[in-house]
């Protein structure tokens, strides 16, 4: 069945059960501010507002480290919105623990979120004793290195297939006047390129004995030390990207100024929005063309506790709705990630949401450090690769010391 006659089948789905009485409007709050995001949140709005309520949207630029902060002093602070974006994980792990979010088993179970989300890691990861605080609403992995075939045809050599054929392709692309590797400024960029490389290279049970068993002995070790060597690879190949935000740096793709960016599956909404085609225009390595495996990370919705029975009803409906075929299936097309349900017809995806799928159907996955480390312990993380990829002076076995001192401690 085709994407467009999925929809229409189901749009009734999506208004009758949940059509309400009179308008009810909730504000979301979300760091969904890029070209592709805004065009990919629009399409939960509309589903929302085909319930009888309103979306009122809440979108806070500066991407997940800059919204977050916000976003829980709001909730402490007493001015809760009606629902708030966070990732996969356990960034509202302390809200929940002061009951400061809603309870969502009773709609889960009387949906059945437990039979139509897959894979099962996601509900896992909303679910605190026992009970389910969030609606994992996609499947984004950061395992991939996205590349301008224009770029490297620019430069004159092969577009690479491998991490190790793109290092080895960085002087063509320089002497071409073209930034290798493009890396934004903010620091949850450089950590998490970081991360990518350290599934990529150093394999799934070091990522596991360092993220989840939080072994400093292995984060001190050799293993490890070949991943820091590729860091230092990357800091020296994105030397002139000079942009902030993962989007820019995604733009600098498209348009050939850089050759590649280690990015997550979302920047392939910036790609769309361009009108850039897969495999045509850019090509797209899983798991750095070295190791097929990626996260199962993503976005997840909280819904705050709230005084106003209207709207505590209303947050039902929107729980509901970001899980149904119609918004999973137009949400996900243009956001570039993949869909939480297993039921529903993706015959629109390009070729690298294809590869994804692929890897995906294969089981080949593992849980984002989101899900393994705390909000304080990625914090710290985040600031050791932001200073390493500003400051060329620091070596890699100095930061492999402080990032083996932060798994130490890390909880």
């Amino acid at each position: 069945m085709k994407i467009r006659s999925l929809a229409a089948m189901l749009a009734a789905t999506v208004i009758l059960p949940f059509a309400a009485a009179h308008a009810t409007d909730l504000e979301v709050t979300h760091w969904w501010t890029s070209g592709g995001e805004a065009a990919a949140v629009a399409e939960f709005a509309k589903a929302f507002d085909a319930t009888g309520n309103k979306w009122v949207d809440g979108a806070i630029a500066g991407a997940g480290g800059t919204a977050r902060p916000i976003m829980v002093s709001r909730i402490t602070g007493g001015d809760p919105m009606a629902a708030t974006q966070f990732n996969h994980g356990r960034q509202a792990e302390e809200l929940v623990e002061a009951g400061l979010m809603r309870d969502l088993t009773d709609v889960a179970t009387r949906e059945n979120w437990k039979d139509i989300i897959k894979p099962a890691g996601l509900l896992d990861s909303c679910t605190i004793d026992g009970k389910i605080y969030c609606v994992p609403v996609n499947i984004h992995s950061w395992q991939w290195l996205w590349l301008s075939n224009g770029a490297f045809e620019a430069a004159g050599v092969a577009v690479p297939k491998n991490w190790d054929e793109f290092v080895a392709a960085g002087p063509a692309l320089e002497k071409a006047g073209i930034v290798p590797l493009a890396v934004g400024g903010q620091a949850w960029q450089a950590a998490g390129a970081f991360d990518v490389l350290m599934l990529a290279l150093g394999g799934k049970d070091t990522f596991y004995k360092v993220y989840k068993d939080k072994d400093a002995e292995v984060a001190a070790g050799a293993d490890v030390a070949k991943v820091f060597k590729a860091a230092d690879d990357a800091r020296r190949l994105s030397k002139g990207t000079n942009v902030q935000d993962w989007n820019q740096a995604t733009n600098m793709v498209i348009t050939g100024k850089a050759g590649g960016q280690i990015m997550g599956d979302w920047a392939q909404g910036e790609f769309a929005l361009a009108g850039k085609v897969a495999v045509k225009d850019y090509s797209c390595l899983p798991g750095l063309g070295v190791n097929e495996v990626i996260a199962t990370g993503g976005d997840a919705f909280y819904f705050p506790v709230l005084e106003d029975e209207e709207k505590s009803k209303a947050q039902e409906v929107l729980a509901s709705t970001l899980v149904s075929p119609t918004a999973q299936v137009a949400f996900n097309l243009k956001k570039g990630s993949l869909p939480v349900r297993g039921d529903v017809d993706i015959a629109a995806a390009n070729d690298c949401m294809k590869k994804g799928l692929d890897i995906l159907a294969k089981g080949n996955v593992v849980e984002w450090v989101d899900q393994l480390l705390s909000a304080d312990s990625q914090k710290q993380k985040e600031d050791l690769f932001s200073e390493f990829f500003a400051n060329a002076s620091m070596t890699p076995e100095d930061a492999q010391k402080r990032f083996a001192d932060i798994i130490a401690s890390a909880d």
